[in-house]
């Protein structure tokens, strides 16, 4: 057994919930976000623009969404170059053959070759043979035998989440909205466990309330702490910038976590916003307006399919207040209690920008 964890530290191969649910976790939602998600926001520009180049990048950029998905997971288990190159093949496959659950496809498919890669690399002399052969081979064979399976998995709890929220918007929209949040404040990624699910319609705008009542909410309520740096760089940036001051005081987190349990209901019960684009976008928040591009383009996709008539005032004044105006507003008087009362001391939320 010695020897056998000696081998693995060795080759660098540490099977833990870290490194697989939170470092692998979050480079997937990066490959996510620079394939699929950029690739639809450059699409949407085009085809709004009438600049058809601009629709043909986004295309190949959508495109790439596996291969992007499997290389970033790699690079975050610290790959060596042979098999990060290979994981190309592996996401390729497994996002191709998991369907609506390829994001959780290709993550637990690209973890198993990525490890596999690892051991054997420089282990003989034709390396450069086999190394890409194991990587490829344990890939592929594993998305034959397990995306299948782990996409209708992935696809079957996204869409009890996304029945269970047209059902019961209310309830469903608190438990979505507080969730999705603070998963994203979490060193976890929720924009990958929105991909994973496939988490669109109503349950998808329940899941981008959460997510902007902590990053607005965070930006607002540490403004007298942070000033105009914390506020960019939470509320367009992530409040995961946070995760120090929470675990030094966990009730700083109260303001945002009960702003997201209202806004959640508001997003399903009063204004049906949806998350009709990309479900990435989703545990997106306002990081770089993406969350709102998102809501945007399924718009736009609703029309073209039929499904919606036109963008009304009523949906854009259900967005701006959902994802901006409310999350700053309440967080930072629920926020202002918690002061008077001790809860929330001076420099509790302070960060070093």
């Amino acid at each position: 057994m010695e020897k056998l964890k000696a081998f693995l530290k060795r080759k660098n191969v540490e099977i833990s919930a870290k490194r697989y649910g939170i470092d692998a976790l979050g480079a997937m939602a990066q490959g996510l976000f620079a394939s699929l998600l950029i690739g639809t926001i450059i699409s949407t520009i085009g085809e709004q623009a009438g600049i058809e180049l601009l629709v043909t990048i986004g295309t190949y950029a959508k495109a790439a969404t596996g291969p992007a998905m499997a290389i970033a997971i790699g690079f975050a288990l610290q790959c060596p170059s042979l098999v990060l190159f290979s994981l190309a093949a592996v996401g390729a496959a497994a996002n191709e053959l998991g369907g609506a659950g390829g994001p959780l496809a290709v993550l637990i498919v690209a973890i198993f070759a990525a490890e596999a890669g690892k051991i054997v690399s420089k282990e003989t002399k034709i390396d450069i043979i086999v190394t890409p052969f194991v990587t490829i081979f344990v890939g592929v064979g594993l998305a034959l035998w397990w995306a299948p399976a782990i996409g209708k998995v992935a696809s079957a709890v996204g869409n009890a989440i996304m029945w269970a929220t047209e059902l019961q918007p209310f309830f469903m929209g608190i438990v979505v909205s507080v969730l999705v949040g603070i998963a994203l404040t979490l060193p976890i990624s929720s924009a990958a466990i929105c991909a994973a699910l496939g988490l669109t319609g109503l349950a998808g705008g329940a899941a981008l309330a959460g997510c902007c009542a902590q990053m607005v909410g965070f930006a607002v309520l540490s403004f007298r702490e942070n000033k105009w740096g914390g506020l960019f760089a939470q509320g367009i940036g992530t409040s995961m910038l946070q995760m120090g001051n929470i675990v030094k005081r966990p009730v700083i987190w109260l303001p945002a976590i009960l702003t997201s349990a209202i806004t959640g209901p508001i997003a399903t019960c009063v204004f049906r916003l949806k998350m009709d684009g990309a479900a990435v976008a989703a545990g997106m928040g306002t990081c770089g307006l993406v969350g709102q591009i998102g809501v945007y383009t399924g718009w736009l996709s609703d029309i073209a399919e039929g499904t919606k008539q036109a963008v009304t005032a009523f949906d854009w004044i259900g967005l701006i207040l959902i994802c901006f105006i409310l999350p700053g507003v309440l967080t930072w008087a629920i926020g202002l209690v918690f002061r008077k009362i001790g809860a929330i001391r001076e420099n509790d939320l302070k960060l070093d920008l």
